[in-house]
């Protein structure tokens, strides 16, 4: 115990010291985005027996709530192909090991995680790869695939195979895709990373001169063309979204570079790779249109890199949100493996989190990748929970999809129920519209004569879907007062009710 204080007055002296040189910092905000990427590409699911798979997605759940996660960013359609029963698309092999084998016993990986997400106060967005088919020529493809029936849709870069960005039916049918997910499930948002047109090869331009031929009339270039192409899309996903459930969130984790100041006079001063000029993913106009909800741009580099410098690169993006919520995407081991430049003894987390809390364009961060802080990488689940996420936090809200919080919690009284345990319930406000139902309640707790304060989060003792909360046990002579308040399905909180209890 004595040893456990002792890292946490150390963590505790090295935030400040790193917030000393920065901004005003929120050392513990009551809202922040605190996200995780779970990945299926890495293989960690192929061929796992469904029970198994069930148990180990629980257990990397309940490790991520511990750490103070809010929001589990799910892969589940990483080469046209699906962690779910698609209605368009084969079951994944980075799920059975053959693309089209469905899983025995069937089950559904993104309803379960949607249903274990949403048990744990987290939310669940589902992440789609919009233009990849296949990660390698050497793949097998089910008979099922879209390449089997439209090969014309397709063209071969490098070792991989891709939709062409180019033609309307591909955009029609990937927006069918997001359609049937966001119909059938329970998701709070769509999420698509960083691959746009294809990471460049070398010596190798991507193979698009025919439709260019067939579409490119009244653009100046190819680039332009391309740019176009993506930014129709990401319109058209957002729009086919909006229709369908207006309070789901679209969002994007481009690479972390826009632009280069060689290329632009206001891009950063960088020399990497570009999401606007290699990727053809004009980034800040999507965000500056209201075509996407939040940015999370990947900035995975350490402090202090050359090319592409962290501190350099949040700074940027910082004053480049676009009145969207930005979030920064942060590598785990990235971040545990270099030391802070102004102090060799630490890691750079201290420094990292301090800057990322010093904007207040900078609404959170996302864990690349959450297995990495399920095993503790340089003892950066510990960081999480004795420090930077040491108190729970709310989602951010979303005013410009809505700002109307909903009515109150009514009718909250506390009960002794036959076990002898006391539990404080209330009932659920009406509702006129989905948007406005509650679907969680945040209950706060404060001493006998302390002042009711609903902005510190230290005060939060549980975020629930449930309309009770079982007391603690106590002597039954310790008076205190219990706040509750209720949350729509973009985190609007309503006003409180109130109850002084004896524990």
């Amino acid at each position: 115990m004595k040893l456990r204080s002792t890292i946490l007055l150390l963590l505790l002296g090295l935030a400040m010291g790193a917030a000393a040189q920065l901004p005003s910092v929120s050392r513990y905000p009551k809202r922040e985005f605190r996200g995780a990427w779970i990945q299926a590409v890495n293989g960690q699911f192929r061929g796992v027996p469904t029970e198994t798979l069930k148990r180990t997605l629980v257990a990397q759940l309940n490790s991520l709530r511990e750490a103070g996660i809010n929001a589990i960013i799910f892969q589940v359609r990483p080469e046209a192909d699906a962690l779910y029963a698609s209605q368009y698309e084969p079951w994944s092999r980075y799920l059975t090991g053959t693309q089209g084998q469905a899983p025995s016993p069937l089950w559904d990986p993104m309803l379960f995680m949607v249903e274990e997400c949403h048990k744990r106060g987290m939310e669940f967005h589902a992440w789609l790869n919009p233009y990849r088919a296949k990660t390698s020529l050497k793949n097998e493809l089910a008979p099922s695939h879209v390449y089997r029936e439209h090969p014309e849709w397709f063209v071969v870069y490098g070792d991989q195979l891709f939709f062409d960005p180019a033609l309307p039916a591909c955009r029609d049918y990937i927006c069918q895709v997001v359609s049937d997910v966001v119909s059938r499930y329970d998701v709070d948002a769509i999420h698509i990373d960083d691959y746009f047109y294809p990471y460049p090869k070398p010596g190798l331009d991507f193979p698009d001169d025919a439709s260019y031929a067939r579409y490119g009339g009244g653009f100046a270039n190819k680039g332009d063309w391309r740019r176009s192409n993506v930014n129709t899309l990401i319109k058209k996903l957002h729009d086919t979204i909006r229709g369908i459930k207006p309070w789901v969130k679209f969002g994007v984790s481009p690479f972390g570079i826009y632009r280069n100041q060689k290329s632009d006079p206001l891009g950063s001063a960088t020399n990497g790779l570009q999401n606007y000029d290699d990727l053809y993913a004009d980034v800040l106009l999507w965000a500056r249109e209201g075509w996407i909800d939040y940015n999370i741009p990947q900035i995975y580099w350490e402090i202090g890199h050359k090319a592409a410098d962290y501190e350099t690169l949040v700074r940027w993006w910082a004053t480049h949100s676009e009145n969207r919520p930005l979030f920064i995407g942060q590598s785990v081991l990235n971040t545990v493996q270099h030391a802070d430049p102004a102090n060799p003894s630490i890691n750079q987390l201290p420094h990292k989190m301090a800057l990322q809390r010093a904007f207040q364009t900078i609404g959170g961060s996302c864990q690349w990748y959450a297995l990495a802080v399920v095993r503790n990488e340089g003892r950066y689940r510990d960081a999480l929970m004795t420090e930077y996420h040491r108190y729970p936090a709310l989602v951010p809200t979303f005013p410009f999809m809505d700002d109307k919080a909903p009515g109150k919690p009514r009718k909250m009284k506390k009960m002794r129920m036959d076990d002898g345990a006391d539990v404080l319930f209330w009932t659920a406000p009406k509702a006129k519209t989905e948007m406005d139902r509650a679907i969680q309640y945040v209950v706060y707790r404060f001493d006998n004569k302390e002042d009711v304060d609903l902005d510190n989060p230290s005060n939060i003792v549980a975020i629930t879907h449930d309309t009770f909360y079982k007391l603690p046990e106590g002597n039954g002579k310790t008076k205190c007062r219990y706040v509750v308040t209720a949350l729509d399905r973009l985190h609007n909180e309503s006003k409180s009710v109130s109850k002084k209890v004896k524990e």
